[in-house]
């Protein structure tokens, strides 16, 4: 039998179930005291009850009242004379007399293809201008700027659609005497960049072995192609190359 640890005298303490039960019914019963008690307030509560809504009513009729737009303005007539309308009001019709003297005097002009010599108000001469009876006019004073170099093209890897280049010009590779005395054989694989004339620009190693990589390069920059066409056009493009060494040759 358990003892209580604050008493003198063994207590039974009651069950746990028992204990969940009371405290069960007690709060039922005082949710529902809660709940009567808004009830009947409600159903005893005095005072105004609220007033409904009103119908939506037109309270008058009014007649709408037209009035008459005025038709736009006409447009402003252009002015006759038509300095008028290309001068703004205040600009001057005549050249000022300060800018006429300022302006470079011709001199020495003949009336054949030798031309005019342009002078300032100080006696320098400021150009020289030619005339050439076809019309075209040689200034020396200022010569037109050179046309700007061209733009090179750069080189496209071959693709379907292009006219493939065709080797012409065919150089075997020297076998180096040191890879045969080692027994070395095998593929070396290059790319190559031609140009629009089918010359070979430049090569680099894609697959190397070293003892037959110079060979393989020398071979192959002595090679000819026909030029690769592009829609007719000849263009340098990137291809790659294969150069096999074998020992059985």
């Amino acid at each position: 039998m358990p003892l209580d640890l604050f008493g003198d005298v063994a207590v039974r303490r009651a069950p746990r179930s028992l204990l969940r039960r009371v405290l069960t019914i007690c709060s039922i019963a005082l949710h529902a005291i809660v709940i009567s008690a808004i009830v009947f307030v409600q159903l005893f509560a005095v005072g105004p009850l609220p007033l409904p809504h009103r119908p939506l009513i037109f309270a008058e009729l009014r007649a709408v009242r037209l009035v008459d737009i005025p038709p736009p303005s006409s447009p402003r007539k252009a002015p006759s004379d038509p300095r008028a309308a290309v001068m703004s009001p205040g600009a001057p019709l005549d050249m000022p007399h300060e800018i006429r003297n300022a302006m470079p005097r011709e001199t020495g002009c003949g009336s054949g293809p030798t031309g005019c010599i342009l002078t300032g108000l100080d006696g320098i001469e400021r150009g020289s201008v030619a005339f050439d009876p076809r019309g075209i006019v040689d200034g020396s004073a200022t010569p037109p700027p050179p046309p700007p170099p061209p733009v090179p093209q750069k080189p496209v890897r071959l693709h379907a659609g292009m006219q493939a280049p065709v080797k012409v010009v065919h150089v075997d590779p020297i076998y180096p005497a040191i890879a045969q005395q080692a027994r070395v054989q095998g593929v070396v694989i290059l790319e190559a960049i031609i140009d629009e004339r089918g010359v070979v620009k430049s090569v680099s190693v894609l697959r190397s072995i070293p003892l037959l990589d110079p060979a393989a390069l020398d071979a192959v920059r002595r090679w000819r192609f026909t030029p690769a066409r592009l829609n007719g056009e000849a263009v340098p493009v990137v291809m790659t190359v294969t150069v096999r060494f074998t020992l059985d040759r």
